[in-house]
């Protein structure tokens, strides 16, 4: 089951990626990254400019340009991102996208997503990027298709 949009699951592979390779160097060269994740560029460039923009991270251009945290992985939980990239509202919508949905007009999968979604935010509202980023690395976690 697909729940994250494609800009969810590029955004947080990225910058679970950016977490991995914090250490070694300051910016991240988004070519780099784009092909290193089989993700298009110019997709990844624009997911990588609404967190940019929003002061989660920061941007260089140049020969040894690209991107780097504004804030630190240990200081952005993964609700952040998802609202970000999601909009506001992402645990409140309907899971088929149906307009209205709630207990007076449920869709079928009203009961189901109301009880995973509120296990899934509560883990995403206590997880850190640096965390999930640790495990990534701790236990050699596939960012990669």
């Amino acid at each position: 089951m697909k729940v994250l949009s494609k800009t969810s699951e590029y955004g947080l592979r990225a910058l679970l990626f950016m977490v991995g390779k914090r250490q070694e160097q300051e910016y991240i060269n988004i070519r780099e990254m784009s092909e290193q994740l089989d993700i298009s560029f110019h997709f990844l460039t624009k997911i990588l400019q609404n967190l940019t923009q929003a002061g989660m991270l920061t941007s260089y251009r140049g020969p040894s340009g690209g991107v780097a945290f504004n804030v630190s992985p240990d200081n952005i939980l993964l609700i952040d991102v998802i609202r970000l990239l999601e909009g506001d509202d992402f645990f409140e919508k309907c899971l088929l996208g149906l307009p209205g949905c709630g207990e007076k007009a449920p869709c079928p999968m009203h009961r189901f997503w109301g009880e995973i979604r509120g296990a899934l935010r509560q883990e995403f509202e206590s997880t850190t990027l640096a965390q999930m980023g640790e495990s990534v690395l701790k236990s050699r976690l596939r960012l990669v298709p």
